[in-house]
């Protein structure tokens, strides 16, 4: 009898399942919500890739030899997955258009699900016991239809469609603001001549420090420029990465690679793990003043009061390390991007309140480049509750999907990107 896969998500992780799970002779349903890409499909326009191209490619399509860029831009990126999509013959198993509402488990009851010690029972990727029940509706939301599948491959990201919005006390959050509020995921959706007008003229405050706050304030500068300067509200300084050369020494040879992994504790780690760790701290601390050194040299931070006040190491193992655009600073400098840190604001008629200031910073359009809810997003695509705290983790860890590839509790199911 014929296995059915199903994979959801067109981003590269999904196209990449989509090949290696037609290649092992399996017929995917493969669910996607409009077209592949995933976060490539739309971003803001100066948006570059943060990852050097050469550690960013399909191990089997390289990239052509017309990409001359060490940084990709969006453009370039889209039309590499596009051509890989292309080139396997993926794209017709892509259902486009098609929104999963609801993953759920039929067969065994949840109490007999508890007792297994292994992965489905039986810790192989097929069972006779069960199988998932996919609910996918169209993009209107007018119908449905339900997919029976042995195994399902979630490939839904965890940077688009929830944003995260921080919460305000009753009377100071947007409601009162007479200008107007958006998250960086609506910016993004504009066209690029629509994004530029809609900032033009304007006194905006962008909230957040990591990549999005950052190309979104270089866009509102070259708008605007000095005459309405764009205000970064930020709680904490970052390690962003002018480039992925410190002191011309590859970033990889330090902390990309197997002996790298032997410098950080680990959770439940060995006693020989967790001695070798420790005996290497020293090692572990050298490295990352050596690329502190380089990024504070390079960026000027001193001078704009912009040293972290955490490690490089801690930077990069939150998985959350980001390049600053080219000419930041000089941005900075010049007065056409203010930094504003602030450990908590609200909003009042005239604009941003900051914590500690006595008047309201003015603003006609705050951006909130405050990141998305990967979390939520995974939880509430099962149906099964038990399973939703399964798949949520510990929210202590730093990265909460950690081992959450193949979850040992939820069974014929498999966590990709």
């Amino acid at each position: 009898m014929e296995r059915q896969v199903a994979i959801i998500g067109a981003g590269i992780s999904g196209l990449l399942a989509c090949k290696y799970t037609l290649s092992k002779g399996f017929h995917p349903i493969f669910e996607a919500k409009s077209n592949i890409g995933g976060v490539w499909t739309k971003t803001v326009e100066t948006t570059k890739l943060q990852t050097p191209k050469p550690a960013y490619q399909f191990s089997d399509f390289p990239w052509p030899s017309s990409v001359k860029e060490d940084f990709p831009d969006q453009h370039q990126v889209f039309d590499y997955i596009q051509s890989y999509a292309r080139h396997f013959d993926l794209l017709r198993h892509v259902k486009f258009n098609t929104k999963v509402v609801s993953i759920e488990y039929e067969g065994p009851s949840e109490e007999e699900m508890h007792s297994w010690s292994m992965w489905g029972s039986a810790g192989e990727p097929f069972s006779s016991k069960g199988k998932w029940k996919i609910v996918a509706g169209d993009a209107l939301g007018l119908s449905t239809e339900v997919y029976p599948v042995d195994f399902v491959i979630l490939c839904i990201g965890r940077f688009s469609d929830i944003p995260n919005i921080p919460e305000f006390p009753d009377n100071q959050g947007p409601e009162v603001f007479h200008g107007k509020v958006i998250h960086s995921m609506e910016y993004a959706a504009m066209d690029y001549q629509t994004a530029a007008e809609f900032v033009k003229g304007k006194q905006v405050t962008v909230v957040g420090l990591q990549k999005s706050a950052l190309d979104i304030a270089m866009e509102c500068s070259t708008a605007n420029g000095r005459e309405h300067p764009c205000t970064i509200l930020y709680k904490t300084e970052h390690w962003t990465v002018p480039d992925y050369l410190p002191w011309g020494v590859p970033l990889g040879y330090l902390y990309l690679n197997r002996f790298s992994e032997l410098l950080v504790h680990k959770p439940c780690e060995g006693f020989l793990l967790n001695l070798l760790a420790t005996i290497l701290s020293p090692v572990r601390w050298s490295f990352s003043k050596f690329v502190e050194s380089d990024i504070k040299k390079k960026l000027r931070l001193a001078k704009f009061g912009m040293v972290p006040k955490h490690s490089f190491l801690q930077e990069i193992s939150s998985c959350l390390l980001s390049t600053t655009p080219e000419k930041f600073y000089d941005k900075v400098e010049e007065g056409s991007i203010v930094l504003k840190k602030a450990t908590n604001f609200s909003f009042c008629k005239q604009g941003v309140l900051v914590n500690g200031d006595t008047q309201p910073l003015a603003t006609d359009l705050v951006i909130l480049a405050t990141g998305f809810r990967g979390d939520k997003k995974l939880k509430d695509i099962f149906v099964s509750s038990t399973f939703k705290d399964y798949i949520a983790g510990s929210p202590n860890t730093t990265v909460p999907l950690y081992r959450e590839c193949i979850h040992s509790r939820i069974p014929q199911l498999a966590v990709i990107g």
